[in-house]
């Protein structure tokens, strides 16, 4: 193989010293028109049949597209039953244009314009290839039989249209197919004819799709091709530049956003790129991008998954996991490093009250295409403390301080370690319950009571503490008091024997909203060996919260060794 190479020509590129396109950005949505049931659907291994095709169709319209090509009716019986199930079983929205494929042959076109009799809104869509390999090979003829093919099918459509009378309202679209292998020159020569041929005005103009029909080169190099076609183009005012971008070099999606820098106004393709060989171009892509630069692409994809569960069941295809925004693992960190970046992203935006998404490794807010309940951060043996933070915080209302995530973080790597696996969401919370909640050894409360007294000529009251510890089988009655609850614990502590605890730090917040609140305290205490120790407590009074964290720090020291 490694010779191979040499009977590949390299592609011709486009003399165009002056590009415009690099310089411009994307600023508005073009117009959208969706292939899937046409070029889609001839994709498939097992065809759309009527019902799916009718699903599809809903699907795309909920979407919000415009413009969609519902099939080739003079292609076969089952393609032209469809286009008159559409049209008779009105489930064609009046500010929806159907749009229709068919060759520059006469018959054909006869058939098109039969299929599509009382619809409201049609583009008719016609093409012919025009390649130097076709016409070489597959047509054996020169440019300007070419030119004589399209011509004679533009007219017989312009005839057509003008001798309706059923109140259809006829646009036309024009495909030089195979645009990417054709001389830039011969593609304006012949487009410009068709032009002409239908007699198209800036009032009612034709669409010129130019479809990289066979992806032959750089995403740059179609940028140049579509540029010096517009700017070539005689009639140019009398044409919308659309364009049809397959996905053979795998850059589709690139091609089709530089194309759009050099000034097409119309894109076509299908949802996740379904299409021949490779794929088409993929428009979720295309218009989430736009959607992350702070551009309204004009199509709805807010529920991404219920949009992937109708093209799965239709077209017997997947969306692989790692697609763009639709990919089940497209938002998903396993990385430590990620995972970190992540969490201290959300924390940033929760403290900042950012109007803008300010999160790395997240391009696009999840809860934007409906995945805010997703594992946004999945835990395996690559993760890191921020990534058990982020799930014990999205998952189940724990904002752990950020001095607990190490502590935290080597219990649940501990897990990943000695299972071999990812571990779920709920098994990161029962390690979390088991590591500082469940811990009820050596020392827990049996009954715990706070109250306050105000002392004269104190400046602030008093707080009382009593309670029974169960340590083992001893049952120790506590009393004490201090400048607050915590103060008042530790008093109790101390009568008890139980010295040489430092507190460090403390932070409260509540875990459910509503009159069924409950408060989770995080507790960080010093143990006698010097060794700093985290504890938590829940409960829905926070003193009691509070309290039961305190020795849930104490029992992890003892635990480890460090206290008594």
């Amino acid at each position: 193989m490694n010779q191979g190479f040499h009977k590949y020509i390299p592609f011709q590129q486009i003399d165009l010293p002056d590009r415009q396109w690099p310089s411009r950005t994307l600023e508005r949505a073009p117009i959208w028109c969706s292939v899937d049931l046409r070029d889609g659907n001839q994709a498939l291994v097992t065809p759309m049949n009527l019902q799916e095709k009718l699903d599809f169709f809903k699907l795309l319209v909920q979407v919000g597209f415009k413009e969609i090509e519902v099939g080739f009716p003079s292609a076969s019986e089952t393609e032209y039953e469809i286009l008159r199930e559409l049209i008779d079983g009105g489930h064609i929205p009046d500010d929806v244009t159907i749009q229709v494929l068919v060759q520059a042959r006469e018959h054909l076109i006869r058939r098109t314009f039969e299929a599509v009799r009382g619809a409201k809104n049609v583009i008719v869509h016609f093409y012919n290839s025009t390649s130097a390999l076709q016409r070489k090979v597959v047509f054996k003829k020169d440019r300007q039989g070419i030119i004589d093919i399209a011509v004679a099918g533009a007219r017989l459509i312009r005839q057509l249209i003008d001798e309706d009378d059923s109140g259809t309202r006829f646009r036309l679209e024009y495909s030089p197919e195979s645009f990417s292998g054709t001389e830039p020159d011969f593609a304006v020569d012949i487009c410009q004819a068709v032009v002409e041929a239908v007699g198209a005005t800036p009032e009612d103009p034709i669409i010129l799709n130019l479809p990289n029909t066979v992806e032959m080169c750089t995403p740059n190099t179609y940028a140049d091709q579509v540029e010096y076609f517009i700017r070539h183009l005689p009639a140019r005012e009398s044409a919308i530049i659309s364009i049809h971008p397959h996905n053979d070099r795998g850059t589709g999606v690139a091609g089709a956003e530089l194309a759009m820098l050099a000034g097409a106004e119309r894109v076509e393709g299908t949802l996740f790129g379904n299409g021949e060989r490779t794929g088409n171009l993929d428009l979720v892509t295309v218009a989430l991008n736009l959607y992350t630069q702070g551009v309204d692409p004009k199509l709805d994809f807010s529920h991404i998954d219920a949009v992937r569960e109708v093209y799965e069941r239709c077209t017997r295809m997947k969306v692989p996991e790692r697609t763009p925004y639709a990919g089940k693992l497209a938002f998903t960190a396993f990385s430590g490093s990620h995972q970190d970046a992540i969490n201290k992203g959300h924390e940033y935006m929760r403290q900042s009250g950012s109007p803008y998404w300010e999160i790395p490794y997240l391009p696009i807010d999840p809860a934007d295409v409906g995945r805010e309940y997703e594992p946004i951060i999945r835990i395996n043996s690559q993760s890191g403390k921020g990534g058990a933070a982020f799930v014990m915080d999205h998952n189940f209302g724990y904002h752990l301080p950020k001095g607990m995530h190490p502590e935290f973080g080597a219990v649940v790597q501990a897990a990943c370690d000695r299972t071999g696996r990812e571990l779920e969401a709920d098994e990161v919370k029962a390690l979390f319950d088991e590591e500082f909640l469940d811990i009820a050894a050596p020392y827990a409360l049996s009954r715990a009571k706070f109250y306050e007294e105000a002392v004269a000529g104190a400046s602030a009251n008093v707080t009382h503490f009593s309670g029974v510890l169960c340590a083992g089988d001893d049952f120790i009655q506590l009393e004490s008091r201090g400048n607050g609850p915590i103060d008042a614990f530790f008093g109790a502590l101390h009568l008890a024997g139980i010295d040489g605890y430092t507190f460090l730090s403390y932070s409260e917040h509540a875990i459910s909203q509503g009159a069924d609140s409950k408060a989770v305290a995080y507790i960080e205490l010093r143990a006698p060996g010097g060794r700093r120790f985290w504890g938590v407590g829940t409960e829905h009074n926070i003193n009691f919260a509070s309290v039961k964290g305190i020795l849930s720090a104490i029992n992890r020291a003892i635990r480890a060794g460090m206290g008594k």
